[in-house]
């Protein structure tokens, strides 16, 4: 027998595959995580970036998920075992052959293969649960948007995409909340950033206002240094300083106003993007972008930064 586990690790490594770049986006039902990520693979380009969400790793469908006393959420709604087994193999190169959850009709459909290129994102609910998820990614978010302002979210993608009518939402939501607690914000200790997309706090803006980002860089792993380029001036619309993350320890904490004129986040996304060096081009133009033609400077600006950690991360 150890002679033909020897025989199989030599046939493994026989041809070197190159390792991507990982990078995990946690967070709740709909926090946003879709949206950051669609942005990231455009801004790589389909040829460079493999995405996957670990919902899609759920064990049971919508209709028999009404039977359980757990939701979606729960750990033992999903296969988190083959979840650290398939992230294990991203990360080293391999292919997977991932499950399927289609959410539009709640059901578990045919498996797709997938072939990870340089950059891996894996978006979901659960994908820094676990001490060995966690250790294949090397750069992970969080996403953490005030509850208000997910609800809000939460009933206009489910209302308008998947068919609920606001009271199932909300229902819903009220189901979930002990889950929420208990597995999936638990997370958020384990992000090198944590992003809230939210109204500033203390002002009384109209309806429609853009929200606005705080971005919690946590110096686990090394960030641009903007220190020169928010020093410079009276940039109001975006600003960093030194503050204490829940737990008491020191972060910076990065805030793009949403009405922060577009000049002044150009300022900051070509100090970020100059320091990959001088072979990088300009930053992608497609970031920022939200349904239709629509552009966040604080989403711009929270891709931007995503993206200098991953192609850094290849130097």
């Amino acid at each position: 027998m150890p002679h033909k586990l020897m025989q199989m690790q030599r046939a493994v490594h026989q041809a070197p595959v190159r390792r991507p770049v990982m990078l995990a986006i946690a967070g709740d039902s709909a926090t946003g995580k879709t949206t950051l990520t669609k942005g990231l693979v455009q801004a790589l380009g389909p040829e460079r970036s493999t995405s996957i969400c670990v919902d899609d790793y759920h064990r049971y469908d919508r209709q028999e998920r009404k039977e359980l006393p757990f939701t979606a959420l729960h750990p033992d709604c999903n296969y988190v075992r083959i979840i650290e087994q398939h992230l294990q193999l991203l990360a080293t190169g391999q292919p997977i052959l991932k499950p399927v959850y289609d959410h539009g009709t709640g059901q578990l459909t045919r498996p797709q293969l997938i072939e990870p290129r340089d950059f891996v994102i894996v978006e979901g609910l659960l994908p820094l649960h676990t001490t060995l998820t966690r250790a294949c990614f090397d750069v992970t978010v969080y996403l953490n948007p005030p509850e208000e302002v997910r609800r809000e979210w939460k009933i206009k993608r489910d209302t308008q995409k998947r068919g609920y009518s606001v009271d199932q939402v909300l229902a819903e939501l009220k189901r979930r909340e002990p889950e929420s607690e208990a597995f999936i914000r638990p997370q958020r200790s384990s992000a090198d950033i944590v992003v809230r997309f939210a109204p500033i706090a203390g002002r009384d803006d109209p309806p429609g206002t853009p929200l606005s980002a705080e971005l919690l860089l946590r110096p686990t792993i090394r960030h641009p240094d903007l220190n020169g380029v928010l020093s410079k001036g009276d940039r109001r619309a975006i600003h960093l300083k030194l503050a204490r993350d829940e737990d008491g320890r020191p972060v910076d904490a990065l805030h793009v106003h949403g009405y922060a004129p577009r000049e002044e986040s150009e300022v900051v996304e070509k100090a970020i993007w100059s320091q990959l060096g001088v072979d990088v081009g300009d930053p992608p133009d497609t970031l920022g972008k939200l349904d239709g033609t629509d552009r966040s400077e604080p989403l711009a600006i929270t891709q931007l930064l995503l993206l200098y950690h991953l192609l850094e991360a290849t130097r």
